[in-house]
């Protein structure tokens, strides 16, 4: 089963739904605020790529679109793909800067490109990188993951701890959802809050 499997399930499924995606623009505000977990100026878009001039294309293009739109807040953009075969789609805002909102607004328009182009069935999901300071000696990384196909977020919180390859911290987790099931649209089936391993950013 691909990742892409994963994601979609043998449900029926929900197109992008951008309003969900950009409740991460004002629920970061809550995390941070209530809980010190601070955005940590990085975020991504996974997709399956297609070996097709037009697809291809698509991509340059819009990442030509979200630099020069990102040159004001320094923010970056850079690709590369996995073991798995599937592309990511990384921004990261300037050292100095720090803005879940403008990470949202340029993975929003790659998203919308490659629907527009035809191609939305191809995309899995966005990715958002955030640090949870209460342990200020050990800050851990939490990322929260919006599921494209679902339109549903969850949190995911691998766990950082030496020898622990490939465990996650699950009731860390569980406390996130009951955080921020006020601020985000959690996907309320937890067998769907499907692992990330070796998130890039």
């Amino acid at each position: 089963m691909g990742l892409r499997d994963i994601f979609t399930g043998r449900h029926q499924v929900k197109g992008p739904a951008p309003d969900r995606l950009f409740a991460i623009a004002t629920a970061y505000i809550a995390l941070e605020s209530e809980h010190n977990i601070v955005p940590a100026g990085a975020a991504a878009i996974v997709f399956q790529s297609l070996a097709t001039s037009d697809f291809e294309s698509t991509l340059k293009e819009t990442e030509q679109v979200v630099t020069a739109t990102g040159e004001e807040s320094g923010t970056t953009v850079k690709t590369q793909d996995d073991t798995y075969g599937y592309r990511w789609m990384m921004l990261r805002n300037a050292h100095a800067s720090s803005s879940v909102e403008d990470l949202a607004v340029g993975l929003n328009a790659v998203s919308s490109s490659i629907e527009l182009a035809g191609h939305g069935e191809r995309l899995l999901c966005a990715v958002f990188a955030f640090t949870d300071q209460k342990n200020a000696a050990s800050p851990q990384r939490v990322y929260f993951i919006y599921n494209y196909k679902r339109g549903y977020w969850y949190p995911f919180v691998p766990d950082q701890t030496p020898g622990h390859d490939q465990q996650r911290q699950t009731e860390r987790e569980l406390q996130l959802k009951a955080q921020m099931s006020d601020e985000l649209p959690i996907e309320p089936e937890i067998e769907r809050w499907f692992p990330l391993w070796g998130i890039p950013i």
